[in-house]
């Protein structure tokens, strides 16, 4: 296999083997993307963001794109649900809140600490095996009380302890060595990485490590968007539709109180929705109509209605959908403007009944 064009990004680590019957890796090159949402005030554009946008039909189809959907890309924590998909194949017992918390990215609340500490429980290890760098709570109110009692960055506050205790519980079930279990050679992460390019369809096109010390995987907008339905679309009681019932259940233990996602999760009947840093978001629903958004500056301004717009263009009704339309802009603390999706995500008008 010829090597990876080298970038100016840190040095990655070399991707898995590939199995011949997956379409070949999206392509490493600059993204070619376009105008996905306006900054509007006062009626005048005053600034723009730019992105990727792709949204699937029932059949799997590309409905609608924007931007380049086939550039390889990190999806971040939006892969999440098919990291913890690969745990539960991998004989992972959690279900229902637990599981949610194995694919969250969590605020950092006292419910997704207590949930982490009996994920650690039930795998015989402490804390103190975790290998996610320590930080303070994501969410900034859990934060600020956090800091005021003097507390310090921990292991357990960090977003992404569940996956992490879940990653220990499925190593401990396996015989597999806790040491070294982010390592991309350790036997875990090959077993994640296989379900990666499974659920994608496609080879990984690199693999670098996450903000939180797991690998991360390469892949393209449209092979998350894909993989994400087929979770939504599995036969009940499968590692996939486990995921997604759990998730979509217990959308605050997947991220949080006030969170943009499980505010989506609850408002859209049967969506799994999930959100990764750098402005990525993707979401499906249950008969695999799917959306993938990546916002090229890394905003969560745009990435809320630019999501919100790709929905609309699945058929999800506008009305389900307006709180999350964009924040509004203030001048002298009034209301002056809004983020506002790009005219090019505008659904398409339904034919007139005859």
């Amino acid at each position: 296999m010829t090597p990876a064009p080298a970038h100016d990004n840190p040095p990655v680590i070399q991707a898995v083997m590939y199995s011949s019957s997956l379409a070949e890796a999206p392509a490493i090159r600059e993204p070619l993307h376009v105008p996905v949402a306006h900054l509007v005030r006062g009626g005048v554009i005053e600034g723009t963001h730019y992105g990727s946008v792709v949204v699937l039909g029932a059949g799997g189809e590309v409905d609608f794109q924007l931007g380049d959907i086939e550039v390889a890309f990190y999806p971040r924590s939006a892969l999440k649900p098919v990291q913890a998909t690969a745990m539960v194949r991998a004989g992972l017992p959690l279900d229902g809140e637990l599981l949610s918390l194995a694919a969250a990215s969590h605020s950092g609340e006292e419910r997704h600490l207590a949930g982490t500490r009996r994920i650690l429980e039930l795998a015989g290890v402490t804390e103190d095996d975790l290998r996610n760098v320590p930080d303070l709570p994501f969410d900034p109110v859990v934060r600020d009380a956090w800091v005021r009692e003097g507390r310090l960055p921990s292991r357990l506050a960090q977003n992404c302890s569940g996956k992490h205790a879940a990653m220990l519980y499925t190593c401990k079930l396996n015989g597999w060595s806790l040491d070294g279990y982010l390592d991309p050679e350790h036997p875990l992460q090959q077993a994640i990485a296989e379900i990666v390019e499974d659920l994608t369809g496609q080879r990984i096109a690199q693999v670098t490590v996450d903000g939180c010390g797991a690998p991360l995987f390469s892949v393209s907008l449209h092979g998350l968007a894909r993989a994400t339905a087929r979770i939504t679309t599995a036969a009940p009681g499968t590692p996939e539709a486990r995921v997604a019932d759990a998730m979509r259940d217990h959308a605050e233990m997947a991220s949080g109180s006030g969170r943009d996602v499980a505010a989506l999760m609850r408002a859209v009947p049967g969506l799994l929705a999930k959100d990764g840093f750098e402005g990525v978001e993707v979401a499906a629903l249950p008969d695999g109509r799917a959306i993938a958004v990546k916002i090229a500056d890394g905003a969560n301004r745009a990435r809320v209605p630019v999501a919100a717009a790709a929905l609309a263009r699945t058929g999800v009704a506008p009305a389900l959908l307006t709180e999350f339309a964009g924040e509004p802009l203030l001048g002298g603390g009034e209301p002056v403007g809004s983020i506002r999706p790009a005219r090019s995500l505008d659904p398409v008008p339904l034919p007139a009944c005859a």
